[in-house]
């Protein structure tokens, strides 16, 4: 039983991903486009189904072995794959109410900002050396974890250091 809810949650894991971020291009044999010309197009340079369905017509008509015919097919699946048009008011609006504000853990900064830091946008930190800019991103891992009543975002966080200068204790 334990097993089996593992691999349910696995599951689920493995959806939730797939619908997010680029889909590679060999998505699109799944939608009845052949694989040679799957191959033709990632080596033509289109490794994500994002790629073809933002190219032009013309583009795909240059690579060799993809008629006109063939490019209409391959655009029309990735169109359908690749979320495309306008959004309306309604629609933004309602994005828009989606949006949380994740506490920086300072009462008087989250008031600069608004109310804290806004999912679903980049902010940026700059400043002098040893002013606190880490810091403020060792909390946001930690608070954008919390229960929303606590000013969270009941979500996770993955810290990249690409300086390798991250040491676990300052989060204690």
């Amino acid at each position: 039983m334990a097993m089996q809810m593992q691999l349910e949650a696995s599951a689920d894991t493995s959806a939730e991903e797939e619908s997010f971020g680029p889909q590679l291009i060999s998505r699109l044999e799944q939608c009845g486009i052949n694989a040679n010309d799957v191959k033709k197009l990632e080596e033509a340079g289109f490794h994500t189904v994002e790629a073809v369905a933002y190219a032009p017509k013309k583009e795909l008509l240059n690579i060799k072995g993809i008629s006109e015919a063939k490019a209409d097919k391959i655009l029309a699946e990735a169109a359908k794959l690749v979320p495309m048009g306008f959004t309306t008011a309604t629609e933004f609006h309602q994005r828009r109410s989606e949006i949380i504000q994740i506490t920086t853990g300072s009462k008087e900064l989250d008031k600069l900002l608004q109310g804290g830091i806004e999912t679903g946008s980049i902010t940026e930190l700059f400043g002098e050396f040893r002013t606190g800019k880490t810091q403020l991103c060792h909390t946001l891992a930690v608070t954008c974890q919390l229960p929303i009543d606590r000013g969270g975002g009941e979500g996770k966080a993955m810290y990249i250091d690409t300086e390798g200068t991250f040491r676990p204790e300052r989060l204690l």
